[in-house]
């Protein structure tokens, strides 16, 4: 009872609140420049807070959830990983005039050998239905003077966690560019003074791209093994807009011959 009666209170507030408003807009441009600027500062009181609450509201309400680690894993999938920055929020939201080893986030770094940057970065949210991942990376790439672009994420622990020459890594992404451009992905892992890399072209032409590095064909020390982390790296990315809508990483054992 005493819960209804707040809810019916609340709404008479409410109502009343946006009547007066109304009333304010409707004259506005006849009241006194005193009344108005008294208006105006009581205004934007009130907007900082509803900006803030329809902000939150419309990130935890659109679909995909944030947080959301839904990912579409091969048969046998023993480890699976979407970094953070297309799993939840980052602050800032976005950057511009990126310099090279900027840190985008805790597990995101940008590297290039521009000497004038027109790069920029931000965080958007994902709202299409196909849309697994909560948030996406957009980089808008202008006047490009360098060489190379490529964004390095770093992978947790768990990556490296039991991992062996039989195992499979499997890179799935949803990109989206302007115009045509070569992406490659290189997966490296430390084992002891060591660095193994495999690179793979990304087959873009559709939404979805996905490639494996098959760990067979690389000189592992599994017992030595100490990080991982993947390099995505941009060719020819000048005057291009590049939309990474989401990276996600599994990890399965290959089938026994």
């Amino acid at each position: 009872m005493a819960r209804l009666l707040g809810r019916l209170i609340d709404g008479v507030f409410h109502r009343r609140i946006l009547r007066r408003w109304g009333r304010v807009a409707r004259d506005a441009e006849t009241l006194d420049m005193h009344t108005l600027s008294t208006l105006r500062r009581r205004a934007r009181e009130i907007r900082r807070r509803l900006d803030r609450v329809i902000y939150v509201a419309e990130g935890r309400l659109t679909l995909p959830a944030v947080g959301s680690n839904a990912i579409l894993k091969p048969l046998y999938t023993d480890w699976s990983y979407r970094p953070e920055l297309w799993r939840g929020p980052i602050s800032p939201l976005g950057m511009v005039a990126v310099e090279s080893k900027t840190e985008y986030g805790g597990e995101v770094k940008v590297f290039h050998d521009c000497r004038i940057t027109e790069l920029t970065l931000r965080q958007i949210r994902n709202t299409r239905e196909s849309d697994l991942a909560p948030y996406g990376l957009r980089m808008d790439v202008f006047r490009f003077d360098g060489s190379f672009l490529s964004l390095v994420v770093e992978l947790p622990d768990s990556a490296v966690k039991g991992l062996e020459k039989r195992h499979l890594v499997r890179l799935t992404t949803v990109v989206e560019v302007e115009k045509p451009l070569e992406i490659f992905a290189r997966l490296n892992i430390k084992h002891g003074p060591n660095v193994e890399q495999i690179v793979r072209e990304l087959p873009l032409g559709s939404d979805e791209v996905m490639v494996e590095f098959d760990l067979a064909y690389t000189k592992l020390n599994e017992k030595r093994v100490e990080r991982m982390w993947l390099d995505l790296i941009f060719e020819g990315a000048e005057m291009n807009q590049i939309i990474l809508r989401d990276v996600s990483l599994t990890r399965r054992p290959r089938a026994e011959v």
